[in-house]
């Protein structure tokens, strides 16, 4: 079975966050929502509190098919100071295991840290200053090697669907998009 590790920060875009960890759920891929705090509880970029299932400092990433970065202000930034989630994301470049981000993370975490060199990728219009060696478009949701990004929050679902095709195949995308009245 996939699994995926959803970070979460205070701060964080809730509605990113969330539907992207729903459409993973609904798609029966295990989905942990990791807080990158001292506990499980975090209050989001609009003030609605979440409980995570585990903290960074509880959780091994090692058997995590995708590492999942939501955006949102100033949880991205939280998400890019957290010294054991940029361990954790390294080594899963290293070991060609995927990783997502959307809105502010791209930028902030992924292209702060030197992980998009080489690599189309997209963003919240303004975050890609911190494309380091890395090509901005503004598709919606992009797949270039196994880092996967999304431009935004209007993009939250199909980022969710993405991560599904590229884990499950095809036909569990479209399994899903009909339960969620998609298509």
């Amino acid at each position: 079975m996939a699994k995926v590790y959803a970070m979460i920060a205070d701060g964080t875009e809730e509605v990113e966050c969330l539907a992207v960890v729903d459409i993973l759920r609904r798609s029966g891929i295990e989905t942990v929502l990791v807080s990158v705090g001292k506990t499980k509880d975090v209050v989001s970029s609009h003030q609605v509190k979440i409980q995570a299932d585990a903290t960074v400092e509880e959780t091994d990433f090692s058997d995590g098919d995708v590492i999942f970065l939501p955006g949102g202000m100033p949880g991205s930034e939280n998400l890019s100071a957290c010294e054991k989630l940029i361990a954790a994301i390294e080594k899963a470049i290293k070991e060609e295991r995927r990783i997502a981000a959307i809105c502010a993370a791209p930028g902030v975490v992924l292209g702060r840290h030197g992980f998009l060199k080489g690599r189309t990728a997209t963003c919240f219009p303004g975050f890609e200053k911190e494309f380091e060696g890395a090509e901005y478009t503004r598709q919606g949701v992009v797949t270039d090697g196994k880092i996967t990004t999304a431009r935004g929050l209007g993009f939250a679902i199909d980022l969710g669907i993405e991560l599904v095709m590229l884990l499950l195949g095809d036909q569990a995308a479209e399994d899903v998009k009909g339960k969620i009245q998609y298509s």
